[in-house]
C-alpha cells in the first residue's frame, strides 16, 4: 500500500512466507512488514522514516551429518522395531551400538529427523530516522542525520530424545537439552555535510563530510543440561543434569564501538574527465590504545573518452570510458578485549583447592588489517546500447593479515597465539557483456555473460604458521595441503591412483624403464607401502598408486598435485525474449569451470572397511587373479585401499538453470477497462537443471576457506538446492 501528495508519501508492505525443507523434519515461516514516511516540511527540510520487522521460526535438524549418515547407515537395519511376531511397530529402531558403532558416530538417520529437535527463532526490528536540511539553498550545502537501530533478538532450543541415539539414559547425549537467548543492539549514526557550489558551465565540483559511529552490545544466555526424565520433558528448565563438564549454564555479555570520518572530493571537466580522492580514518574500540586508529586514503580517475571532439565521427559508439583506482581500507580483528588478560578457573582441583590461569595472551600489538586495491577497467556501449561492455581487472594486497592459532612454545604459557603475520596478493578480472542482437516491432531477443577469475596468492607468512595440515599420508581417506609462498590457495595433494593389481606379478616392483626391480640377494622385490615404517607389502586385488620415483616403495615421495578447490572462472549467462513489450521470459544460468571436489560419500560409500552401507559400484570389486576393474578388494578394517587418492577427486564444473521467469503485462486497453494503472502475472521457476559430470549429489559446494588456509573442500552430500516454483500477480490502482 503507497501513496500521498507533495507533503506526505507512505509505503507499507506485508509478507508471509512459509516453506518445507528438502530433508524431513527441516522448515521455515517467516513474516516480514515494513513502514515508510516521508515528509517534508518545507523546500529546505525534509523527514523520512523507514521501519523494518521480521519475524523468522525456523526448524533444523538437530545434527547436519543426517543425509551422510543415511547414506552410509547399514541397509538392513530397520527404521522401526518388530514384535515377536514379526509386525512393525511404532517404536524406532536405535539399538545403543550395533557393529557400525554408536552416536554420534551411526544413528537412526530417520529418528533424529523427525524427533530430534533444533528450533530457531528470530525477531528482528530496524528503525532509520534521517533529517535532511538544505543548510544553504539550492543544494549548495546540503547536511543530513541519520540514525539507526537494530533490534535482534533470536532464540535457539535444541533436544536430543533418547530414541533417536538408544544411548544409556545415564549419558550426557541422552534427552539433552538446550537453550540459547541472544539479544543484540546495534546503534549506527551517519552526519553528511555535502558542498556542491555552483560553477561555470562544463565544470562541476562535490565535496563530502561524513562522521559516522557504530555502537553494538550483545547479550546471551545458554544453558546445557542432560537426563530429563522423559523425551516429552524437552526444555531445559526442565529438572536435570548439569554437572559435567560439556554442560553449561553460563552468560556473557559484549560491547565494541567504532568511529569513523571520510573526507572526499569529486571535480569534474565538461563531463569528461573525473577525479575522485579521499581519505577515512577509523577508531575500533578491538584494538589496544597503541593502534586503535587508521587512516585509509583513496584516489580515482575516469576519462569518458567517448565525449573527446575526435570521437564523434564514431557514430555508432555510444559510451567509452576508461577508469582506474586506488585505495585503501581496514579489517577488524573479529573478537573483543582481545588487548585484555582473562583468567578462568581450572576445570579440576588439587588437594580440594581450586585455582585460575591466564587463558588467553594480551594482544596490545594487534594492528589494522590493510587492504590495498588497485583497479582497472572500461565501459564500452555500441550501436545504441544494444552491445554493451563492463570489464576491469584488479590486483589487491592484504598485509597484516590476522592468523589465528599460531603455534609458540609451550614455557610461555600459551601453544598458540593470534597475531598479523601474513601478505596476500587477490588478482583477477570480471568481464560483463549485455547485447540485445535481434530487435524489430514485436520482438527483443537480448544476451547476457559474465565471467570473472579469481586468485588468492600468499606472499608471506609467518615461520610459527604450520607449513602443512599435518595430514598423516599412512592413514586412509586425507589429504594434504601445503602453505607455499608464491602458490594459490587451494590445492590438495596426494596420491594417483592406477586402478587395482590384478595379480602376483603386478605387484612386482618395476624401475623407470618397466624392468623388474632385483634386490641385493637377487630376489624380486614387491611394491611396499610408507616402508620401513609400516612396510605394508601390496597384495593382489589392492589399490595401486603411482610410484612416482620408482623405488619400489610408496609414501611422501609419491605425493602429487591433484587439484585445487577454487574455480578458475565463474559467472553466468541468459537470453531475455520479449514479444511486443507484454510477454517476456527470462533466463540466468550459472557456471564454475575449472576447479575439484573430493567426493568425500564416494569416498565412504565404496572404501568396503567397516560395516557402513556401500554402493552398487562395490558390485564390480576384485575378487579373483585376473581381474581387471577399478574397484579393489574388500579389506575389514586393514589395507591401505583408500588412501587420500585422486580416485576420489572429480571435475566439479557444472551449468546450472538458476531461474527461469515468464511474466505477462496486461496491456493498457484491458488496465483502462478494469481501471487498474498497472498489472502483470508471472511464473517463476528455479533450480532446475544441473549440467555435470560430478557424480555426487551437488557440486556447487562452498570453497569457503572458514579461517584456515589448510583446509580443503569435501562434499559429505550436503541437501542440494530444492526445485522452486512459484507465480505471482502484480496490481497496481
Amino acid at each position: 500500500m503507497q501513496g500521498g501528495g507533495e507533503k506526505a508519501r507512505y509505503y507499507a508492505s506485508l509478507g508471509y512466507f512459509n516453506q518445507a525443507g528438502t530433508t524431513v523434519g527441516t522448515g521455515m515461516d517467516r513474516i516480514t512488514t515494513k513502514i515508510n514516511l516521508d515528509y517534508n516540511v518545507s523546500d529546505r527540510i525534509r523527514f523520512r522514516t523507514d521501519i523494518t520487522y521480521t519475524h523468522v521460526a525456523t526448524d533444523f535438524n538437530y545434527t547436519g551429518s543426517i543425509r551422510n549418515i543415511a547414506y552410509t547407515k547399514m541397509p538392513n537395519m530397520a527404521i522401526y522395531q518388530y514384535d515377536e511376531y514379526g509386525n512393525e511397530t511404532p517404536n524406532y529402531f536405535s539399538p545403543a551400538s550395533n557393529i557400525q558403532g554408536q552416536y554420534s558416530s551411526t544413528y537412526n538417520p530417520l529418528a533424529m529427523a523427525l524427533i530430534g529437535v533444533n528450533h530457531q527463532l528470530g525477531e528482528r526490528i530496524t528503525p532509520k530516522f534521517q533529517l535532511q536540511y538544505a543548510l544553504i539553498p539550492n543544494s549548495v550545502l546540503t547536511g543530513t542525520f541519520d540514525i539507526q537501530f537494530d533490534v535482534n533478538n533470536s532464540k535457539t532450543q535444541t533436544f536430543l530424545p533418547q530414541q533417536a541415539t538408544g544411548r544409556p539414559t545415564n549419558e550426557t547425549s541422552v534427552n539433552r537439552a538446550t537453550d540459547s537467548d541472544g539479544d543484540g543492539l546495534n546503534i549506527q549514526t551517519k552526519t553528511n555535510l555535502i558542498y556542491q557550489p555552483k560553477l561555470k558551465e562544463g565544470h562541476a565540483f562535490q565535496a563530502l563530510l561524513s562522521l559516522q559511529s557504530n555502537d553494538t552490545r550483545n547479550v546471551s544466555h545458554n544453558v546445557a543440561t542432560t537426563n530429563t526424565a522423559s523425551d516429552i520433558l524437552q526444555d531445559a528448565s526442565n529438572p536435570s543434569r548439569t554437572q559435567n563438564s560439556d554442560l553449561t549454564l553460563a552468560s556473557s555479555s559484549s560491547q565494541y564501538r567504532s568511529v569513523g570520518a571520510l573526507l572526499s572530493a569529486q571535480y569534474g571537466l565538461y563531463d569528461r574527465y573525473l577525479v575522485n580522492v579521499g581519505l577515512r580514518a577509523d577508531g575500533n574500540s578491538r584494538f589496544g590504545p597503541n593502534n586503535r586508529y587508521g587512516l585509509f586514503p583513496s584516489v580515482s580517475v575516469r576519462w569518458r573518452v567517448s565525449g573527446e571532439n575526435f570521437m564523434k565521427s564514431l557514430t555508432y559508439v555510444d559510451e567509452l570510458s576508461l577508469r582506474a583506482s586506488y585505495g585503501h581500507s581496514g579489517n577488524v580483528p573479529g573478537s573483543n578485549y582481545s588487548f585484555y588478560n582473562f583468567y578462568q578457573p581450572f576445570s579440576f582441583s588439587y588437594c580440594g583447592m581450586s585455582g585460575v590461569y591466564p587463558s588467553n595472551m594480551e594482544l596490545v600489538n594487534l594492528k589494522w588489517e590493510t587492504l590495498i586495491g588497485k583497479n582497472i577497467g572500461f565501459n564500452l556501449a555500441m550501436f545504441k546500447n544494444r552491445f554493451k561492455v563492463d570489464a576491469e581487472y584488479y590486483m589487491n594486497t592484504t598485509k597484516d593479515m590476522f592468523y589465528t592459532g599460531l603455534q609458540i612454545s609451550s614455557f610461555t604459557g600459551f601453544d598458540n597465539v593470534s597475531m598479523n603475520v601474513g601478505t596476500m596478493d587477490n588478482t583477477g578480472w570480471e568481464i560483463g557483456l549485455n547485447t540485445v542482437p535481434y530487435k524489430n516491432t514485436n520482438w527483443s531477443v537480448g544476451f547476457d555473460f559474465n565471467i570473472a577469475k579469481n586468485i588468492n596468492t600468499l606472499r608471506s607468512v609467518s615461520e610459527f604458521y604450520p607449513k602443512t595440515n599435518g595430514a598423516k599420508i599412512n592413514t586412509n581417506g586425507v589429504y594434504q595441503t601445503y602453505l607455499q609462498i608464491g602458490n594459490p590457495f587451494g590445492s590438495y595433494y596426494g596420491f594417483r591412483y592406477l586402478g587395482v593389481y590384478t595379480d602376483a606379478d603386478a605387484t612386482i616392483a618395476r624401475d623407470a624403464q618397466g624392468n623388474k626391480i632385483i634386490g641385493p640377494n637377487e630376489q624380486v622385490v614387491q611394491m611396499r607401502f610408507n616402508y620401513p615404517s609400516i612396510d605394508y607389502q601390496f597384495q593382489p586385488g589392492d589399490a595401486k598408486y603411482e610410484d612416482v620415483n620408482h623405488d619400489g616403495n610408496i609414501d611422501y615421495m609419491d605425493i602429487v598435485y591433484l587439484g585445487n578447490g577454487i574455480p578458475k572462472f565463474t559467472g553466468g549467462f541468459g537470453p531475455n525474449v520479449t514479444y511486443k513489450g507484454n510477454l517476456k521470459l527470462t533466463l540466468f544460468f550459472s557456471y564454475r569451470a575449472g576447479y575439484q571436489l573430493i567426493n568425500g560419500t564416494k569416498m565412504t560409500t565404496s572404501n568396503m572397511y567397516g560395516f557402513n552401507n556401500q554402493s552398487t559400484a562395490v558390485l564390480r570389486r576384485w575378487r579373483n587373479p585376473g581381474d581387471e576393474t577399478d574397484i579393489p578388494r574388500a579389506l575389514y578394517n586393514s589395507g591401505y585401499n583408500w588412501l587420500g587418492s585422486d580416485r576420489y577427486v572429480e571435475d566439479a564444473s557444472f551449468i546450472r538453470l538458476r531461474s527461469m521467469t515468464l511474466r505477462y503485462n496486461f496491456p493498457q486497453e484491458l488496465l483502462k477497462r478494469i481501471k487498474f494503472k498497472t498489472g502483470s502475472f508471472y511464473i517463476t521457476a528455479e533450480n532446475l537443471f544441473t549440467w555435470t559430470k560430478y557424480t555426487g549429489q551437488d557440486p556447487d559446494v562452498s570453497s569457503s576457506r572458514n579461517n584456515d588456509p589448510l583446509s580443503y573442500n569435501v562434499d559429505n552430500s550436503m541437501t542440494p538446492p530444492g526445485k522452486t516454483f512459484s507465480m505471482g500477480l502484480s496490481i497496481g490502482f
